[in-house]
């Protein structure tokens, strides 16, 4: 039986640092997540709010996803996967 993503552990906390923590499988995916989403505005020049207002996505998920906090939804990641293919062609559609 496969394990709960929240509770298998993919990195442990280094039992000589009391401040480190475990990392959960989820909490990496999250973290990769939101690396991608960081390179991605970063790469397309954008703040955190330009990204926002451009692509649609609510400020205050792009910050959540970005601290890999939480995980956006199978919709959003497959958005994300759009506008790093072709951002231009987005942001002109979005414009309307």
């Amino acid at each position: 039986m496969a394990g709960n993503k929240e509770t298998m552990i993919a990195i442990p906390a280094d039992p000589n640092d009391p401040e480190d923590f475990d990392v959960s499988v989820a909490g990496l995916e999250r973290a990769h997540m939101g690396r991608f989403i960081r390179v991605l505005r970063y790469d397309l020049g954008m703040t955190q709010e330009e990204f926002s207002k451009t692509y649609g996505i609510p400020l205050a998920n792009i910050r959540q996803y970005e601290i890999g906090r939480h995980m956006p939804p199978p919709a959003v990641r497959a958005y994300l996967k759009v506008i790093r293919a072709e951002p231009e062609v987005v942001k002109r559609v979005m414009a309307g």
